[in-house]
């Protein structure tokens, strides 16, 4: 798999993947278990998670738990500080939520699931997570001369720099 890859590049070996694909599938079927959502998760990845988009409102309405969270905080180019800006949490609350195991709110779940896309369409396009970090921070025509990190606070702009990785992706340069 392209991603796992990528991330095996990065030095984080393929423990966080299969970590991460193993939480996933156990953290879905414990919510689609109890709101009754029909849900085949045997071959659920995090690669594909996001082609199913009721599973996604599914997963918002039941809160991210942490540890998803931190393991996907560890395959990003995020760091908490920049997590915290873009969750609009404090880093003290972050890490309120790491010491309660709590699960985030639906509001941050849903921007979670949506750097969660954005970081898979990143892995898959660049090289390695430096290369996609490196162009997240350098200012991009195409998106009006803005660095994509800084459009990644809100849904919209997250739509636009995802759509400008599907575009890199297919060989489309503005």
């Amino acid at each position: 798999m392209k991603t796992e890859v990528k991330k095996e590049e990065q030095g984080m070996g393929q423990g966080i993947p299969r970590q991460l694909n193993v939480l996933l599938r156990k953290y879905l079927q414990e919510a689609g278990r109890k709101n009754r959502y029909p849900l085949s998760t045997g071959g659920l990845t995090f690669d594909n998670l996001f082609s199913d988009r009721m599973l996604l409102v599914l997963a918002i309405r039941e809160g991210i738990p942490f540890d998803f969270f931190e393991l996907l905080q560890k395959i990003s180019p995020f760091t908490l500080n920049q997590w915290s800006e873009m969750l609009d949490l404090s880093t003290k609350s972050l890490l309120r939520y790491r010491d309660s195991k709590r699960k985030f709110k639906a509001i941050h779940s849903e921007k979670i699931i949506e750097l969660a896309e954005v970081t898979r369409l990143g892995l898959d396009v660049f090289d390695s997570g430096e290369q996609f970090r490196l162009w997240l921070e350098t200012p991009n025509q195409a998106l009006g001369r803005q660095k994509p990190m800084d459009l990644l606070h809100d849904s919209y702009g997250k739509d636009l720099v995802a759509g400008e990785l599907t575009r890199i992706d297919q060989g489309i340069f503005a």
